[in-house]
Protein backbone atom coordinates (compact mmCIF):
# COMPACT_ATOMS: atom_id res chain seq x y z
CA UNK A 1 0.00 0.00 0.00
CA UNK A 2 0.95 3.53 -0.92
CA UNK A 3 0.28 7.19 0.01
CA UNK A 4 1.10 10.17 -0.40
CA UNK A 5 1.27 13.46 1.84
CA UNK A 6 -1.42 16.23 1.16
CA UNK A 7 -0.01 18.26 -1.89
CA UNK A 8 3.20 15.90 -1.81
CA UNK A 9 4.33 18.28 0.91
CA UNK A 10 8.12 16.87 2.38
CA UNK A 11 6.16 16.67 5.79
CA UNK A 12 8.02 14.15 7.42
CA UNK A 13 11.53 15.47 7.40
CA UNK A 14 11.80 15.78 11.14
CA UNK A 15 12.15 13.10 13.82
CA UNK A 16 9.24 13.73 15.67
CA UNK A 17 6.31 13.34 12.64
CA UNK A 18 8.46 10.34 11.35
CA UNK A 19 8.28 9.05 15.21
CA UNK A 20 4.45 9.18 15.50
CA UNK A 21 3.98 7.26 12.20
CA UNK A 22 6.14 4.77 12.80
CA UNK A 23 4.28 4.67 16.81
CA UNK A 24 1.08 4.24 14.65
CA UNK A 25 2.42 1.50 12.39
CA UNK A 26 3.32 -0.58 15.27
CA UNK A 27 0.46 0.19 17.38
CA UNK A 28 -2.51 -1.18 15.00
CA UNK A 29 0.06 -4.24 14.23
CA UNK A 30 0.50 -4.94 17.80
CA UNK A 31 -2.97 -4.63 17.88
CA UNK A 32 -3.82 -7.08 15.57
CA UNK A 33 -5.19 -5.01 13.12
CA UNK A 34 -2.78 -6.63 10.54
CA UNK A 35 0.48 -8.06 9.77
CA UNK A 36 3.60 -5.91 8.99
CA UNK A 37 6.53 -7.66 6.44
CA UNK A 38 7.89 -3.92 5.13
CA UNK A 39 7.74 -0.03 5.69
CA UNK A 40 9.33 3.19 4.57
CA UNK A 41 8.56 6.54 5.38
CA UNK A 42 10.10 9.06 2.98
CA UNK A 43 9.60 12.94 3.55
CA UNK A 44 6.14 13.01 1.62
CA UNK A 45 5.14 9.29 1.33
CA UNK A 46 4.79 5.77 2.26
CA UNK A 47 5.14 2.59 1.05
CA UNK A 48 3.79 -0.48 3.72
CA UNK A 49 3.32 -4.58 3.18
CA UNK A 50 0.81 -5.90 5.08
CA UNK A 51 -1.76 -8.27 5.38
CA UNK A 52 -4.81 -7.26 7.01
CA UNK A 53 -6.31 -9.47 10.05
CA UNK A 54 -9.40 -11.72 9.16
CA UNK A 55 -11.65 -9.01 10.30
CA UNK A 56 -10.02 -5.59 9.36
CA UNK A 57 -10.66 -5.01 5.11
CA UNK A 58 -7.77 -3.13 3.83
CA UNK A 59 -9.95 0.35 4.29
CA UNK A 60 -9.94 0.04 7.78
CA UNK A 61 -5.82 -0.63 7.72
CA UNK A 62 -5.23 2.48 5.67
CA UNK A 63 -8.00 4.48 7.80
CA UNK A 64 -5.98 3.20 11.12
CA UNK A 65 -2.06 4.25 9.69
CA UNK A 66 -3.41 7.67 7.83
CA UNK A 67 -6.02 8.77 10.41
CA UNK A 68 -3.97 7.50 13.82
CA UNK A 69 -0.98 9.24 12.36
CA UNK A 70 -2.87 12.57 11.13
CA UNK A 71 -4.88 13.18 14.43
CA UNK A 72 -1.46 12.24 16.54
CA UNK A 73 0.50 14.76 14.67
CA UNK A 74 -1.98 17.49 14.78
CA UNK A 75 -2.69 16.86 18.36
CA UNK A 76 1.23 16.23 19.57
CA UNK A 77 2.91 18.63 17.32
CA UNK A 78 -0.21 21.43 16.72
CA UNK A 79 -0.32 21.14 13.02
CA UNK A 80 -3.58 22.44 11.78
CA UNK A 81 -3.07 21.06 7.98
CA UNK A 82 -3.89 18.08 6.31
CA UNK A 83 -1.50 15.76 6.66
CA UNK A 84 -2.44 12.63 3.89
CA UNK A 85 -3.84 13.27 0.30
CA UNK A 86 -7.15 10.76 -0.35
CA UNK A 87 -7.02 7.82 -1.35
CA UNK A 88 -4.07 4.78 -1.86
CA UNK A 89 -2.52 2.37 -4.16
CA UNK A 90 -2.59 -1.34 -3.10
CA UNK A 91 -1.05 -4.43 -5.11
CA UNK A 92 -2.30 -8.00 -4.14
CA UNK A 93 1.20 -9.88 -3.45
CA UNK A 94 0.90 -12.89 -5.88
CA UNK A 95 3.84 -14.81 -4.72
CA UNK A 96 7.37 -15.21 -3.21
CA UNK A 97 9.15 -13.21 -5.97
CA UNK A 98 6.21 -10.77 -5.88
CA UNK A 99 6.88 -10.70 -2.59
CA UNK A 100 10.60 -9.92 -2.43
CA UNK A 101 10.21 -7.69 -5.33
CA UNK A 102 8.25 -5.21 -3.42
CA UNK A 103 10.27 -5.70 -0.15
CA UNK A 104 13.58 -4.54 -1.97
CA UNK A 105 11.54 -1.74 -3.35
CA UNK A 106 10.11 -0.67 -0.16
CA UNK A 107 13.79 -0.89 1.44
CA UNK A 108 15.62 0.67 -1.25
CA UNK A 109 13.35 4.01 -1.60
CA UNK A 110 15.34 5.86 0.62
CA UNK A 111 18.74 4.73 -1.25
CA UNK A 112 16.96 5.27 -4.58
CA UNK A 113 16.44 8.75 -3.85
CA UNK A 114 19.81 9.24 -1.77
CA UNK A 115 18.65 10.24 1.18
CA UNK A 116 20.84 7.58 2.39
CA UNK A 117 24.04 4.85 1.23
CA UNK A 118 22.96 1.94 2.19
CA UNK A 119 18.96 0.84 3.05
CA UNK A 120 19.66 0.07 7.24
CA UNK A 121 21.07 3.57 7.62
CA UNK A 122 17.66 5.13 6.82
CA UNK A 123 15.69 5.04 10.13
CA UNK A 124 12.05 5.18 9.02
CA UNK A 125 12.17 2.10 7.04
CA UNK A 126 11.68 -1.90 8.08
CA UNK A 127 15.26 -1.98 6.63
CA UNK A 128 17.20 -0.25 9.75
CA UNK A 129 15.74 -3.71 11.70
CA UNK A 130 14.45 -1.05 14.80
CA UNK A 131 10.63 -2.36 14.20
CA UNK A 132 9.86 -5.82 14.37
CA UNK A 133 8.45 -7.39 11.34
CA UNK A 134 6.04 -9.86 11.14
CA UNK A 135 7.27 -13.31 8.97
CA UNK A 136 6.56 -14.01 5.48
CA UNK A 137 3.25 -14.68 4.51
CA UNK A 138 2.24 -18.35 4.79
CA UNK A 139 0.37 -19.73 1.59
CA UNK A 140 2.33 -17.29 -1.19
CA UNK A 141 2.66 -19.27 -3.97
CA UNK A 142 6.50 -20.80 -4.54
CA UNK A 143 8.26 -18.31 -7.29
CA UNK A 144 6.61 -18.61 -10.47
CA UNK A 145 6.83 -16.97 -13.88
CA UNK A 146 4.42 -14.44 -12.72
CA UNK A 147 6.06 -11.12 -14.38
CA UNK A 148 5.77 -7.82 -12.42
CA UNK A 149 4.18 -5.24 -14.69
CA UNK A 150 5.78 -1.49 -14.62
CA UNK A 151 8.75 -0.55 -13.45
CA UNK A 152 10.43 0.06 -10.27
CA UNK A 153 8.79 3.70 -10.66
CA UNK A 154 5.43 2.39 -10.60
CA UNK A 155 5.95 -0.32 -8.40
CA UNK A 156 3.78 0.58 -5.28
Amino acid sequence: MTSRTWESRKLFVKAAACEIFVEVLAHYRDQGSFMLYAFVLMPEHFHVLVTPTNDTPLERVVMFVKGGSARRIGQELNSKFPVWQRGFSDHRVRDLRDYAAHTEYIEQNPVKRRLVGIASEYHWSSAAGQLRMDDVPQGLKPLSNALLIGTAEAMP
